[in-house]
């Protein structure tokens, strides 16, 4: 018996094609791809301490109930229009824009009617405003 080796030819991998086919892949992500910067807010959420509260003498309270009604320095709005809350937010500080103003809202209360006291105050001129926070409970 006669053995003979036999030549085996070299596995070469062409690459060529490859390179091309991610390229392409590049192009079109880059193409197709909105390179839109969006506009966000941020925002740093108070924490509550377990220190005591400074309280002051004069200051403007705002509360917000579940249903989204208005009470100012314990008066209750007749409504929950922004016109109302404006109206009774000026005349409870009289034209002294430096009061601070405290927003307390109820844990279930609508976003827009914290959102819409925020934007009264804003547009009223107040400069001191506070968002209240509740002590948590004790784990």
């Amino acid at each position: 018996m006669q053995f003979q080796r036999q030549r085996r030819e070299e596995v070469n991998i062409n690459l060529t094609p490859l390179i091309d086919v991610v390229f392409l892949l590049l192009i079109f992500f880059m193409v197709s791809t909105t390179f839109t910067k969006e506009t966000h807010l941020d925002v740093d959420l108070p924490q509550a301490s377990a220190g005591e509260a400074v309280s002051q003498t004069e200051s403007i309270d705002v509360l917000i109930n579940a249903e989204g009604q208005y009470s100012v320095n314990g008066q209750a709005l007749v409504n929950t229009q922004a016109q109302t809350l404006r109206r009774a937010i000026a005349e409870t500080a009289g034209g002294d824009l430096s009061l601070p103003m405290i927003i307390t809202a109820d844990a279930r209360t609508p976003h827009q009617s914290v959102v819409t006291a925020m934007d009264v105050a804003g547009q009223l001129g107040f400069t001191h405003l506070s968002i209240s926070t509740r002590e948590p409970d004790g784990d």
